[in-house]
């Protein structure tokens, strides 16, 4: 009995060896080709929006130069420094953020590492509807109810820490419901849904095997947080942190209403205050001419810092995820 053996031949392929972009259906090029518009379009309104409200704020610009950073603005007197506002906006969106990045990282950490997915999703439920809240509905809870509660508060603190150096200056009296403190906390209960979803879609994306890995090793539940979900999720973390950082910078009916509308600068966080998004809602009905000019340029500045800011987090979160890859 003999075998045979014969030797295959090489592959030949069973159609045109053609790229593969030549063999795409018509519909896929068109999406395709409506997609890239899409993204297109969305780059040419941002930059409308900024060529335009520069355009009209240049008079505002040119009249005052450097000015636009000092520290008076007095319409009536045709003075218009933004120090004030630009100082405001920090302040609120810096107490908003130290509220309300612990609290959400917290939460987040609680939906995935600890309660169990059953108890889980109806908290998410809650905090997804805590997010689509309307600002203005914020803006009247926090100046009709919370600004009055907690100016009985504030009163409490400013007279304990009255004559301390540093606590007396941030926080004793005068006091006032209305006030920085106030801004920034109802600016933190409005980021914190915000922050908590993007951080826990985020850490739920770390493998499971790193974290069984960890168990395995003997770690604890905190030892495995901080030695395999930590360095997997800080990118994005970070990222949603400094997102919610300019939805807090950008916010204005909610900061209109609890900051006070006071244009000073000052280290009293219980003090009433102001913001560029609050002002622009406060006066730009009654405003014209240069005053006019210099509410947009107000919207011109905030929205250099909120895409500066934008800028930062989507760096961060794709060098985040470079190094995931890696």
């Amino acid at each position: 009995m003999s075998t045979v053996t014969r030797q295959a031949g090489p592959t030949v392929p069973a159609g045109p060896a053609r790229p593969l972009s030549e063999r795409r259906p018509l519909g896929d090029r068109t999406f395709q080709i409506v997609a890239l518009v899409a993204g297109l379009l969305v780059l040419v309104i941002l930059v409308l929006i900024a060529v335009s409200t520069t355009q009209q704020a240049s008079l505002w610009f040119r009249t005052e130069g450097w000015g636009i950073f000092g520290t008076n603005w007095n319409p009536a007197a045709n003075q218009f420094g933004a120090l004030a506002f630009i100082y405001g906006t920090a302040i609120t969106a810096a107490i908003a953020i130290i509220l309300a990045v612990p609290v959400s990282v917290g939460i987040a950490l609680l939906l995935t590492e600890v309660v169990p997915y059953r108890w889980a999703r109806p908290i998410v439920y809650v905090i997804d509807l805590l997010a689509v809240v309307p600002s203005v509905v914020w803006g009247l809870w926090g100046i009709l109810v919370f600004a009055p509660w907690i100016e009985g508060i504030y009163k409490s603190i400013g007279s304990g820490v009255e004559g301390i150096p540093v606590l007396g200056n941030l926080f004793g009296p005068p006091v006032s419901g209305a006030s920085f403190f106030t801004a920034g906390i109802i600016l933190a209960f409005m980021i914190t849904p915000i922050v908590t979803s993007l951080s826990r879609e985020v850490i739920a994306t770390v493998p499971t095997i790193d974290k069984e890995g960890a168990y395995a090793l003997g770690a604890t539940r905190l030892e495995m947080i901080t030695g395999a979900v930590w360095p997997h999720s800080k990118g994005g973390i970070v990222g949603s942190v400094l997102l919610g950082l300019g939805r807090a910078m950008g916010e204005t009916i909610a900061a209109a209403l609890v900051i006070g509308s006071s244009a000073t600068i000052t280290s009293h966080l219980f003090a009433p205050g102001d913001s560029m998004p609050a002002v622009i809602a406060n006066q730009f009905g009654e405003a014209s001419g240069v005053f006019r000019s210099a509410l947009i340029g107000l919207g011109v500045l905030l929205f250099a810092f909120t895409v500066i800011i934008n800028v930062v987090a989507r760096a961060i979160v794709g060098g985040a995820q470079e190094q995931g890859s890696a």
